[in-house]
């Protein structure tokens, strides 16, 4: 079977995110991603016809409490307190840095 990646690919992503990589560096990287590629075509052959798509192995649930409206703290109050306010809300800076 040919090699799927060689040292010259390793090399070329390598200078892509500008690492520098030595020789013995690039004989690594390309066997462990050798490696990699192959265990990718172990996985991609299976049969999973009928296999179901899951996000998760173990059937989960959400544990959340019904959303109640409860009195909470006024407004004004809270506004108060704010170092800015427009339009009875906070007023916040568009961009961080930005004095309100």
């Amino acid at each position: 079977m040919a090699a799927r990646i060689t040292t010259d690919d390793v090399a070329h992503v390598a200078r892509l995110a500008r690492l520098e990589l030595t020789d013995e560096e690039l004989v690594l990287y390309t066997e462990q991603l050798a490696g990699i590629l192959a265990h990718a075509d172990d996985v991609a052959s299976l049969d999973t016809a009928g296999v179901p798509a899951t996000a998760h192995p173990l059937p989960l649930q959400n544990v959340l409490r019904d959303d109640v409206v409860r009195p909470s703290i006024d407004r004004d109050e809270v506004l108060a307190a704010a170092p800015a306010v427009e339009d009875r809300r906070f007023r916040v800076p568009a961009i961080l840095g930005e004095a309100p």
